[in-house]
Order: C-alpha cells, then sequence, then structure tokens
C-alpha cells in the first residue's frame, strides 16, 4: 500500500512539471545576427550625434558694426622706471560709512607693482601703484623732497609716509602705508626713493632760480622803461 502511495503521489508531480518543462524549453533565445542588428539599433543615436558634431555649420557671418583698434594710453609712455616691487598699500583715513565722524582706521587698498617713475622730457619723478589684474590707479604722487619715510609700527619691512595723492583725479593728503616681503626688498625702495628725492630737490631748486631769474629780466625791463620815460619828460 505504501509503495502504491507514493507511486501515485509521484505521478502527480511528474503530471505537474511537464508543462513547466515545456515552457521552459519553448523560452524564445536571440539569434547572433538579432543580437547584432539589436546592438546596431542601440549605438545610432550615438553615431547619429557624432555626425551631427561633423557636420555642424561653418558659416562665416560679418559684423553689422565694426570695431576700429584703438591704441590706449596710460600716460607712462613718456617714462622711464627706476624702481618697480611688488608690495602691499594701506591707507590710513575714513571709511565710507565713518565718513564726517573723524574715526580714521587702516585699511587694505590693493596689491601691486609701486613704481618710481620719471619723466624722459622734464625729468620730474613721481610714485605710481596699480592694483593688480584692474589696473586702477590705487597711488599717484609726485615725490616731494619733503616727505619722510617711517617705519611702520617698529616694523623693517614696512614704511609709512604722506603725500598729497592724485589716484582719485583731486589732490588729497592721504597717509600711506607700504608693506614689502621682507626687510632687504623694503630698504631697497627706501634707497631708491631717497634717491628719486635728492634728484627732485636739484630739479626744483633750478626751476626756482630760472623763474627768479626770469622775474629779475622782467623788473630790470620794466625798471628800464620807467627810466625812459622820465628821460623823456625831461627832454620835454
Amino acid at each position: 500500500l505504501r509503495h502504491s502511495w507514493w507511486a501515485s503521489r509521484l505521478s502527480c508531480c511528474s503530471d505537474i512539471l511537464k508543462p513547466i518543462a515545456n515552457s521552459t524549453r519553448q523560452i524564445p533565445t536571440m539569434s547572433a545576427e538579432e543580437a547584432a542588428k539589436k546592438s546596431e539599433e542601440e549605438t545610432t543615436p550615438a553615431d547619429e550625434e557624432e555626425t551631427a558634431k561633423e557636420e555642424e555649420s561653418t558659416a562665416h557671418f560679418e559684423p553689422v558694426v565694426k570695431l576700429e583698434e584703438v591704441d590706449t594710453k596710460s600716460g607712462e609712455e613718456d617714462e622711464e622706471v627706476l624702481h618697480s616691487v611688488r608690495s602691499k598699500l594701506f591707507i590710513f583715513g575714513e571709511t565710507l560709512l565713518d565718513k564726517g565722524t573723524g574715526n580714521k582706521t587702516w585699511r587694505e587698498r590693493g596689491i601691486g607693482n609701486c613704481r618710481i617713475l620719471q619723466h624722459k622730457e622734464h625729468q620730474r619723478i613721481r610714485v605710481l601703484m596699480r592694483q593688480e589684474k584692474t589696473m586702477k590707479v590705487i597711488c599717484n604722487f609726485a615725490l616731494d623732497p619733503r616727505i619722510k619715510l617711517a617705519p611702520n609700527a617698529g616694523s623693517d619691512r614696512s614704511w609709512v609716509w604722506s603725500a598729497f595723492d592724485f589716484s582719485g583725479g583731486e589732490l588729497e593728503e592721504t597717509v600711506f602705508a607700504l608693506r614689502f616681503a621682507d626687510s632687504d626688498v623694503a630698504k631697497a625702495f627706501q634707497d631708491k626713493f631717497v634717491e628719486g628725492q635728492a634728484i627732485m630737490e636739484k630739479l626744483l631748486a633750478g626751476e626756482d632760480s630760472a623763474e627768479g631769474a626770469a622775474e629779475a629780466d622782467e623788473a630790470a625791463a620794466a625798471l628800464e622803461g620807467l627810466k625812459t620815460s622820465d628821460d623823456n619828460k625831461k627832454e620835454e
């Protein structure tokens, strides 16, 4: 009985599994040709994109308005660079928020090359500094012999001085501080600064004497004219 019962159970199981086995055998498979065709269809968008890139338009259109090149002059074309050094500039004064309050603080004005320039014609010397990248003028003053460089808070790589700055388009008395990479660079700047002041002092002294001589000649001519008029009166 037991044997017959197990036989009947196995017969039932085989009847159930036959459809599953048949269905497994009937699963369709993709041939090699169909697989290649499928891969071609999948790569078609990329190929089309590459083709589109290759076929980009190369048409050239002339601009409606043509702009001519203009030579921009910085005002430094006629000047010789006596000294140039990269440094950081500070000014002592009121901020826009503190304008009129009298509250003055040190604030950074910019980083760039501070240059001592001498004009090739009249030989006058000035100090000019532009903000790097933007090239905005942040310091521009004549090298007055009366300017005194002083160490900034005892530092050996920073100088402080006061000068009449013209970087904003108007003369304004400004207190500057210039900080250098090290003490040697600061000392080299001081030496060139003082040398420039000596040259300026001689130039200004020569101009004063020339102006004085011209005024003396004018006064002598005026006196000569007066004497002539007096002599004419006496003759009359």
